[in-house]
Parts: structure tokens; C-alpha cells; sequence
């Protein structure tokens, strides 16, 4: 008998993926960070099993908001010149390329990537924009920027942040992101600056409904003009949110592995896809970080297929949704929408 799990490994490999939601920071390469330990002298261990401990979420780890975040304060400590900025940038867009993503949203975070070498945020945010139009003609695929900043963040940065994505709208930054626990922090304090971002035309998406309840997915479609909310499972716990959502045709980015990881879920099986998904909401699957989680977008479709019974003609909605969902002009999404229509499903 043909061995059904590599069959569908071999098909969803071939499907040409969209992916909204991925995390720079997050997507760093083991073998990148185990180089740049001895070539930079960082003192971080120079063991790949020790190394991984550290930087990548293990079987054995707890699974709480707190272990997940963590990572990042090792991850961050590799950003250290502009040239391993400009590196892991077109690294990250390569991996994308070769798991068939033909359009990429990749979220940034300038403030963290600034701190973590002592660097100004307008340097970030081009050396990042440089990398990235390189990186995305080299490889063959689509690519929007989304500038991220952090519910933990001054309210202060995040108003230069945004008026740096606004600045460099013309070379590829299309969105604006607010992510970080949200059990911790207020959201209220970035209204204005997300709707000066929104009124110069900036997408706006929010993680929301992931540590907190619904109620923050309602805060982030009626003060913080979302079209698209980070995650946002948590929505199904409230049927007026639900309907809002519904009524408004947001998007939600679901991130699978990610969210049983941060303790969001408690198991695959137990992820609430399918009852968003049956209540009419707008859902896309992605990857957040696949350097921390260890992961590909191939795999968040198999774990949606495997276990939670959807079709692979589900995941094609999916991937279609996310292209209508992209911050892409109007006229670029439409033809990236035509040609995925056509590689997706060809002519019998």
C-alpha cells in the first residue's frame, strides 16, 4: 500500500502557499545562528543541542506564553551589524521560496532589531527593505513587509516606527502590526497611531484573541481598524464577536503549531480551525515563526488535514482567502489571485 502521509507531504510540498503571517525574528536558521555564535563571539552555546535548547521550542517544554517568548530574547542577541540584519532577511525570504510560498507577509519588529545592536530605527527599517527587494527578485516570489510594534513598547517609538513604514510604502512596506502579550499590556494607548497609519494607507493587522479573550479581537476591529486579526482564535468564545467578524469579513491569521506551543490550545486536535471555519469566519494558515517552532507551512497544512479532518480542497480556500486578505495594491492581488486560481486548479 502507498504510504498515504508521504503522498500528501509530496502534494501540500507542491501547493503554491500564501503565508500572512511570519515573524523575521522568528525565522532565523539553526545553522546561521550556530555559525554566527563563533564568528561573532556571542556567548551562547556553540553545541547545536544546546544551542536549540535555547532558540527553539522542545518537545519537553512547558507550553506557556512565557517559554515561547522567551526564545526571542536569545534569538534577538544575533542581530549584531547590519550585514547579519541584511543575511537573515534574505534567508528567511528564501525559505519561504523553497516551501513554494509564492506570497510572503513578512512581519518585522524595527525597535527589537534597533536594541539588539545599538542601531537607529531608520537604519533597521532599510537595511531590512534593501534585503528584502533583493532577496524577493532573486527568488522568484511575491513579498509585502509588515512593520511590527509591541503592546510592551512606548507608545512614543511606535509613532516613529509607523512613520518609517509610511516613509518606505514605495518600497514594499504595506502593513502595520501590533503583537506582544497582550495579557500584559493595554492596547488603547496605539489607537492613534494605528489610525494615522491606517488613513495614509497602511494595512492594519492585530494580534488579538490569542492570550486574551475576545473581547481584544472586538477592541481590535472597532477602535484599531483591523481588517486582519494575528491569530484571533480565541473569538469563538464569544458569539457577538463572532458575528462582528463575521459581518466585517476579517481575516484571521491561524498559526497552528504556534499556538499550541504558546499555550493558546492545549493540542492540535483540540484547535478551534474548524469551528471558526463552520461559524463562517475568514481564516488563513501560516507559519509565525518557523525557526522557533521548527516548522514549515507544509506542515501547518498537514496538521490541518491530519488532524483536524479538513480536505486539501479546504486548504486551497485557504490560500485563496489569504491572496484576497494580502496588502498587496488591488491590482498586483489580482493578478497573483489569477495565477494562483490557475496552478491551484488547472483545467480538467
Amino acid at each position: 500500500m502507498p504510504d498515504t502521509s508521504t503522498d500528501l507531504q509530496r502534494q501540500l510540498a507542491g501547493l503554491p502557499k500564501v503565508d500572512l503571517h511570519r515573524h523575521l525574528e522568528g525565522s532565523l536558521r539553526l545553522e546561521t545562528m550556530l555559525e554566527l555564535v563563533k564568528s561573532e563571539g556571542l556567548d551562547l552555546p556553540q553545541e547545536e543541542a544546546a544551542l536549540r535548547t535555547l532558540v527553539q521550542v522542545q518537545s519537553h517544554d512547558p507550553h506557556t506564553s512565557a517559554n515561547f517568548l522567551a526564545k526571542f530574547g536569545y534569538v534577538r542577541k544575533f542581530f549584531t551589524s547590519p550585514e547579519v540584519i541584511q543575511r537573515v532577511t534574505k534567508e528567511a525570504i528564501a525559505d519561504a521560496a523553497a516551501e513554494n510560498v509564492g506570497y510572503l507577509e513578512l512581519h518585522f519588529t524595527p525597535v527589537a532589531l534597533a536594541e539588539a545592536g545599538g542601531f537607529q530605527l531608520t537604519d533597521v527599517v532599510d537595511w531590512v527593505v534593501e534585503a528584502a527587494s533583493v532577496a524577493k527578485l532573486e527568488y522568484g516570489l511575491q513579498l509585502g513587509l509588515i512593520a511590527s510594534v509591541n503592546r510592551q513598547e512606548a507608545v512614543g517609538l511606535a509613532e516613529k516606527v509607523t512613520q518609517n513604514a509610511i516613509d518606505q510604502m514605495d518600497r514594499g512596506i504595506v502593513g502595520l502590526s501590533l503583537a506582544g502579550d497582550e495579557a500584559g499590556s493595554p492596547t488603547e494607548p496605539f489607537e492613534p497611531v494605528f489610525a494615522a497609519a491606517q488613513e495614509a494607507g497602511l494595512g492594519i493587522t492585530i494580534h488579538a484573541g490569542e492570550w486574551n479573550g475576545a473581547e481584544k479581537v472586538r477592541h481590535a476591529l472597532e477602535k484599531m481598524g483591523a481588517t486582519r486579526i494575528g491569530h484571533g482564535v480565541r473569538v469563538i468564545e464569544d458569539p457577538e464577536v463572532v458575528a462582528m467578524a463575521r459581518d466585517r469579513r476579517a481575516v484571521f491569521e491561524v498559526c497552528l503549531t504556534s499556538n499550541v506551543q504558546s499555550g493558546v490550545v492545549p493540542s492540535i486536535s483540540a484547535h478551534p480551525l474548524p469551528q471558526m471555519v463552520q461559524a463562517g469566519l475568514q481564516v488563513t494558515l501560516n507559519t509565525d515563526d518557523p525557526g522557533i517552532s521548527d516548522i514549515c507551512l507544509s506542515t501547518e497544512y498537514a496538521l490541518a488535514v491530519e488532524e483536524l479532518g479538513f480536505s486539501t480542497v479546504s486548504l486551497t480556500g485557504f490560500i485563496l482567502t489569504a491572496v484576497q486578505a494580502s496588502f498587496l495594491p488591488q491590482r498586483e492581488k489580482a493578478a497573483l489571485e489569477s495565477d494562483l486560481i490557475a496552478a491551484l486548479m488547472p483545467p480538467t
